[in-house]
């Protein structure tokens, strides 16, 4: 007697078929929707009414490496600088875990809580390998991210100054003209990306927590002089007593260090993002700053003084970017390439060459 072959328990029937969840004329308008590019002015006047699609769309195009664009974004840019500078711009950096997002995020709650419009630009860092970059800001600030009051525009460091964004500067004047009254930067955290950003914001925050050899690291200059605020993160549960210990060595590093010429004597302060304690403290000492560098014309002063460093920035960039895209100098760089690589030509008799190539 044969036996009734029963069916594995992973058979699955035949169903039916479900239907289109999009209409595939829908899809079709969409992307020929895409396609339309608005023109400059058509960008600038809804960026000036606070439209966070065109924000987002001109902020595609500035940080954009088609020439074609070049000219378009420029307009954009200019277009917005009438509306542009009326905003704290605000620097946060801190080494890898010391907890920037969260602290970002709880802060900039805070602040959209008390009625501030709140532009976060975070620099992700970009693999010098694969070139890629997670863009992960905006998941790692859910609550934030959802606050109709705030943006939130994560951006690949690329291998610009420091692993700044190349065009964060010009995001910064794109994001006043829609009206964001507070900018915030946060640096990857590692290299020159301090010094750049310090050359772009108002006031520099420098977050740090205890117990990590944070405070001996503290002594040392560099960071520390270009700081107007150090705030110790993660101050909750046991590590409260380490983060108040690290603040008092901390305020002892300070006084090492010359007086700045903003007049202004940079403050420790402790926080914990998680339980979002120390946050309003921190608003606190940055509206002191204001205050005094504002009232000794210090803000604008640095203001007119940062225009400049960037002005020079961009010839320099756009140099190198000529050089670079030049037909001629393209083929010649991989001649001169090999022979150097072939020990035929020094690295200094072949960068002469290219040189004088270019600017014959």
């Amino acid at each position: 007697m044969t036996s009734k072959k029963q069916p594995s328990a992973l058979h699955e029937r035949d169903g039916i078929a479900p239907p289109e969840m999009v209409n595939p004329e829908s899809i079709e308008q969409i992307r020929e929707f895409r396609k339309l590019q608005p023109s400059a002015k058509d960008l600038i006047d809804n960026i000036v009414l606070g439209d966070i699609t065109a924000l987002s769309r001109a902020i595609t195009l500035i940080e954009s490496t088609n020439p074609e664009h070049s000219q378009k974004s420029a307009e954009v840019i200019n277009g917005c600088l009438p509306y542009a500078n009326q905003s704290v711009r605000i620097g946060i950096t801190g080494v890898p875990g010391v907890g920037k997002s969260t602290f970002i995020e709880a802060f900039g709650k805070y602040l959209t809580g008390i009625g501030k419009k709140v532009a976060v630009l975070a620099v992700d860092p970009s693999s010098t390998i694969s070139h890629g970059s997670i863009l992960g800001d905006k998941t790692r600030m859910e609550e934030l991210v959802k606050d109709k009051n705030a943006y939130i525009r994560p951006s690949a460091s690329g291998e610009t100054l420091g692993g700044v964004a190349r065009k964060t500067r010009e995001t910064i004047t794109l994001c006043e003209a829609a009206g964001f009254d507070t900018i915030i930067i946060e640096t990857v955290g590692v290299g020159q990306s301090e010094t750049a950003v310090h050359s772009m914001v108002d006031f520099f925050l420098l977050l740090k927590i205890s117990g990590a050899g944070d405070e001996l690291q503290g002594i040392k200059r560099g960071i520390m002089e270009m700081a107007d605020a150090i705030v110790i993160n993660k101050a909750d549960g046991d590590n409260v007593k380490r983060a108040k210990l690290a603040k008092t060595e901390f305020n002892r590093a300070l006084h090492l260090f010359p007086a700045k010429s903003s007049g202004w004597m940079p403050t420790v302060e402790t926080c914990s993002a998680i339980e979002q304690t120390g946050i309003s403290e921190v608003w606190q000492t940055i509206q002191k700053f204001l205050e005094l560098t504002k009232g000794n014309d210090y803000f604008s002063t640095k203001r007119k003084e940062q225009n400049q460093f960037w002005m020079i920035e961009t010839i320099d960039e756009q140099l190198k970017n000529r050089f670079y895209n030049n037909p001629e100098i393209a083929a010649l760089l991989e001649t001169n390439k090999k022979a150097v690589q072939n020990g035929e030509l020094s690295p200094f008799a072949a960068a002469q060459i290219l040189l004088g190539k270019y600017f014959r």
